[in-house]
């Protein structure tokens, strides 16, 4: 028996669901100021990009084209990303594009809580539940009795009533396919898909439109004559090692055919939080520095953000770089105790790359970090800390 038949016998007995929110933290703000329903508004700003209350009563908004700095959207309305602002975009970039977009400061406070009221509201329908951050959740419904579409729409109705905000739901044999169907119909969509469905709904769509097929790789496929899934699926396994190596060029072989056997986790606890880019072209340490550093500080603060969302902290600071001859390299160092600060995991990152020899132009760059507590456990041993030295 082949991996495609297995997998369609399998395929036949999951029903997984990708629950993600709608434009979530840019949601929850539209909760507490609605009156910017309907307006181009933008997650990203600095404490002093509160809302101001005026004489009259009415708030005054910051405005992007008001924002000085190297900060970097954390998320944005449906509005704004009409006008091409988009997440992990530097804030004085997308101030050029959409200049008088409403700019809020984060509040993870506020975004933690609204988190959990939906995943609560969830967990009493069905328990099996794997959290995949702040703002979406992977769940095996395949134990419950129900039919799938009242099924789904009762949890889309849990999740509103418990916090006032909808999402996107994608429900198919396995966790590859639900997360790309629970982003075809935002917001407030609802996919449920069979693997015959596949040719139909799937194979149209570009390559880019799998979890993990990033820019550059995309980019590769294209040149060779592949833009949509379905040309991949099409494509030879030889063809694909040759140019991606084995076990990349498995995992494509795989994911075009919506093969994917991963089961959902309960209660996960994260082992690392990471973010990393890869690069339209390949930057030259030098003659591109300050392009690598901007990438470089953008990812560190991506990582800080990640962290507090889900509550977390961490100790152990890596970095990941994948040069032009696709040689990668990763670096390590440790702090004293646990952060989630930005600036201390930007001067780890910086420690780690100082003992780097670049050379080399630079196709990906890697933040990670590990060695992961919960806040309120670290807060308790260490609350009275205030420096965080390397460790020599």
């Amino acid at each position: 028996m082949n991996i495609a038949s297995a997998h369609l016998m399998n395929a036949s007995l999951r029903r997984i669901a990708h629950l993600d929110m709608d434009a979530f933290y840019a949601s929850v703000e539209l909760l507490r100021y609605p009156e910017l329903q309907g307006l181009p508004v933008v997650i990203g700003g600095r404490g002093e990009h509160q809302p101001v209350v005026r004489a009259d009563g009415r708030r005054h908004f910051f405005r992007l084209r008001e924002y000085t700095g190297r900060g970097v959207i954390t998320t944005a309305t449906y509005e704004a990303r009409a006008l091409g602002v988009h997440s992990a975009m530097g804030v004085m970039k997308a101030a050029q594009l959409a200049p008088d977009a409403i700019l809020l400061p984060v509040d993870f406070a506020i975004y933690r809580h609204y988190s959990r009221l939906f995943k609560a509201a969830v967990s009493s329908i069905t328990p099996q539940i794997e959290d995949s951050g702040i703002d979406e959740i992977y769940l095996d419904l395949s134990d419950l009795p129900d039919e799938l579409l009242p099924l789904a729409k009762r949890i889309k109705k849990a999740v509103k009533d418990a916090t006032g905000l909808s999402c996107s739901i994608g429900i198919t044999p396995n966790k590859l396919l639900s997360k790309i169907c629970s982003d075809l119909e935002k917001p407030d969509g609802l996919i449920i898909l069979e693997i015959s469905d596949i040719p139909k709904r799937i194979w149209p769509l570009p390559v880019h439109k799998i979890n993990g097929i990033g820019p550059k790789a995309a980019k590769k496929l294209a040149s060779l004559g592949i833009t949509t899934i379905a040309e991949l699926a099409q494509a030879e396994l030889s063809l694909l090692r040759f140019h991606f190596g084995r076990s990349y060029s498995i995992w494509l072989y795989e994911a075009s055919r919506g093969i994917d056997q991963r089961p959902v986790i309960n209660d996960a606890k994260p082992k690392s939080i990471s973010r990393e880019t890869t690069f339209e072209r390949d930057l030259h340490p030098r003659q591109d520095r300050s392009d690598l550093s901007e990438a470089f500080t953008a990812l560190c603060i991506q990582v800080a953000d990640d962290l507090k969302c889900k509550g977390y902290v961490g100790r152990t600071v890596s970095i990941k770089l994948r040069f032009e001859d696709f040689l990668t390299l990763t670096r390590d160092c440790s702090l004293t105790i646990y952060t989630c600060d930005p600036v201390l995991i930007r001067r780890a990152a910086g420690e780690c790359l100082r003992r780097v020899s670049l050379k080399k132009r630079i196709r990906l760059l890697g933040i990670k970090i590990t060695t992961l507590c919960s806040v309120n456990a670290a807060y308790g041993n260490e609350s009275r800390q205030r420096e965080l030295p390397l460790v020599p």
